[in-house]
């Protein structure tokens, strides 16, 4: 049968043939693919490879873990992450054991990215999981595990052979879901069930003093009360995402008046520098769960599409995210009290008019 030629490229058809011929010469086979769904009993050992390193993609792996805890309660889970705040983040989750950490760039540091391959390839995992429906990275270093069943999707950007190949849905973009879709799918689960959001596992105490911190703040500027609530304004974003000034004011303005009973503070960001004009009282602090710890003090978060946006969602806050740019389907907050605010070719007021009536602020 001949190729349908408008859809067929040789060129990279001919590359992903030689990838895959090099994949299975490098690595060899790690299994047979399969149909079979993943077993529920027997699995102890779970390695998770995920290499990026970015604030919210370090955060959206969480809802997998979450995920794990679940379904493998008895299992320890090791993660293979270049993220410099995985400890922060993973290593409040129980069954966390160890975080393999990679330097961001293993040319440049090979004795500590061999190092702790070969410590990572010293266990024998029962599952091995690649999280990234796109990086090459984390499938080449799944294959290195030693894995009885390995996991990952497939697409033409994946090479190597695994046991549980799960092609990428079209239907489902976002970033927290997709990796727990991926488990729930080659497990033969309901991939329609709700969705464990993002979770940082603040404990209580972390939470108590980080309502205290949002009180001194408060203090600092002679407001000694929360009023009927606190709201975070974080102001900063980058590139495109950034929103000016003016733009926060505009809607600081329609906010406070539909509002007045309410606090505002500002998250600064890691600069230290005030992106509203210092017109507020403002929290600062370099380290992340201290952050999240005040983040979770609050009654409403807003920002644009950023990683502290994901930060806030996993101190369970009640979310408003502003797109304007992103596609809010792949990044955006999802679950209770967390909410894309579409704000792409709206006024500031409008966008103000539509977080002011949200059920979080009372209306």
């Amino acid at each position: 049968m001949l190729k349908n030629t408008r859809y067929y490229d040789p060129v990279n058809d001919f590359r992903r043939r030689i990838a895959r011929r090099l994949m299975r010469m490098v690595f060899g086979s790690h299994g047979q693919p399969t149909s079979e769904p993943l077993p529920t009993k027997g699995i102890y050992r779970i390695l998770v490879c995920h290499v990026s390193h970015s604030l919210g993609n370090t955060l959206l792996l969480t809802p997998l873990l979450s995920e794990l805890e679940k379904i493998y309660p008895a299992a320890e889970i090791d993660i293979l992450t270049r993220s410099p705040i995985a400890d922060d983040v993973y290593g409040h989750f129980f069954n966390v054991q160890r975080i393999f950490r990679l330097p961001a760039h293993g040319v440049g540091h090979p004795l500590q990215f061999f190092g702790t391959l070969r410590r990572m390839r010293k266990i024998r995992y029962d599952l091995a999981i690649d999280a990234d429906p796109l990086s090459q990275t984390g499938r080449l270093l799944m294959l290195l595990s030693n894995a009885t069943y390995t996991l990952g999707f497939s697409s033409p950007k994946k090479h190597g052979e695994i046991t549980h190949p799960v092609p990428l849905p079209t239907d489902m973009e976002s970033k927290g879901r997709r990796p727990v879709y991926l488990l729930r799918h080659a497990m033969g689960r309901d991939v329609t069930a709700d969705y464990p959001v993002p979770d940082i596992r603040l404990a209580a105490l972390e939470r108590e003093q980080g309502r205290a911190a949002l009180m001194r703040s408060l203090a600092a500027d002679g407001i000694t009360s929360p009023g009927r609530g606190i709201i975070g304004i974080f102001a900063n974003a980058t590139g495109p995402k950034q929103l000016s000034e003016t733009w926060w004011m505009r809607l600081i303005t329609v906010l406070e008046a539909a509002h007045p009973e309410h606090r505002i503070v500002e998250i600064l960001p890691h600069s230290g520098e005030s992106m509203i004009g210092s017109r507020y009282p403002a929290y600062y602090s370099s380290d992340l769960r201290k952050l999240a710890s005040v983040l979770s003090g609050l009654d409403v978060y807003i920002s644009a599409d950023c990683g502290i946006m994901h930060l806030a969602c996993a101190s369970d806050v009640p979310t408003m995210g502003i797109f304007t740019v992103t596609n809010a389907g792949e990044w955006g907050p999802y679950g209770p009290s967390r909410h894309v605010i579409a704000a792409q070719d709206k006024e500031p007021e409008e966008v103000a008019r539509t977080i002011a009536a949200m059920p979080e602020l009372g209306m």
